[in-house]
């Protein structure tokens, strides 16, 4: 799974195809933790993470939405994601 950004101890991934399934999301990962979110809405909608690391990522996703929709078609295509910036 490549990873896509890192800030503040958060690592962003998206699965390749054929191994993942709509709707468009991410994976992030803090510590042993995991949240998985939506692209569109932000949300996230499975596993967890601290509420501080939860609303870091939420503000990411809003500043790059539509290059990680971007991502998610290459990644859907079996071709490799681009990085993108992380939150400083």
């Amino acid at each position: 799974m490549p990873t896509l950004s890192m800030f503040f101890g958060i690592i962003i991934r998206m699965y390749y195809a054929p191994k993942e399934h709509n709707p468009p999301h991410i994976h992030a990962v803090y510590n042993e933790l995991e949240g998985v979110f939506e692209i569109s809405s932000g949300d996230m909608t499975a596993g967890q993470l601290p509420a501080k690391q939860q609303r870091l990522v939420e503000a990411w996703i809003e500043i790059h939405r539509e290059e990680l929709l971007a991502n998610w078609e290459l990644c859907q295509n079996g071709e490799p994601p681009f990085k993108i910036e992380p939150l400083r």
